[in-house]
């Protein structure tokens, strides 16, 4: 019996890699390009390219949440997607929430409950908060700590959490902030 010679898949050098690519969306409002690599994480764009530094990395596989933020209204981990999928999306991150000093309604509840430690969590916590609100789900506490359980706490904040997010749920005219409209999607 003839064999086919084996195929060893192709080796990349250094000549051969694939070129950056420009990449134009939305960040926190502003129009933005950014040169990147095609295997460029959004989560490492934001930090690294774009100096936004809120929007953490945990553990870089998806399970704590710590990297959420909003990509056209939707929340995502940003650690599992490539900034070139986001061409001309609308990227809100952590920084982009507050109305210059008038903070978000959840980032006031945060505080007014204390639902922070470390605070390594809190920003993920709230990009993925103001994504509940929006999605329109949740209407009870356990339908917030449902739907917020992608995003864990190593302090075990979760209580005040919760309860900053359902003071913001129980209050409709806090969900519009600094005039963004962060009502439920139709």
């Amino acid at each position: 019996m003839d064999q086919a010679p084996s195929q060893s898949p192709p080796v990349a050098r250094a000549g051969s890699l694939p070129p950056s690519t420009t990449v134009r969306f939305t960040l926190n409002g502003q129009p933005v390009q950014q040169q990147v690599e095609p295997w460029t994480t959004l989560l490492d764009m934001l930090r690294e390219r774009c100096r936004l530094t809120g929007t953490k990395k945990g553990c870089d596989h998806g399970q704590c949440g710590a990297c959420t933020v909003l990509v056209d209204g939707r929340r995502i981990n940003s650690c599992l997607t490539l900034a070139v999928m986001h061409e001309d999306a609308d990227i809100v991150t952590v920084e982009g929430l507050a109305d210059g000093e008038a903070l978000h309604p959840l980032q006031q509840g945060f505080i007014d409950h204390d639902a922070f430690q470390c605070g390594y969590c809190t920003p993920g916590q709230l990009c993925s908060a103001v994504g509940l609100l929006r999605e329109g789900h949740a209407q009870n506490e356990d339908d917030v700590r449902e739907q917020m359980s992608g995003n864990l706490c190593r302090c075990g904040a979760y209580p005040h959490i919760v309860e900053s997010v359902v003071q913001v749920l129980r209050d409709p005219a806090a969900r519009n902030a600094g005039g963004r409209t962060w009502e439920p999607a139709a």
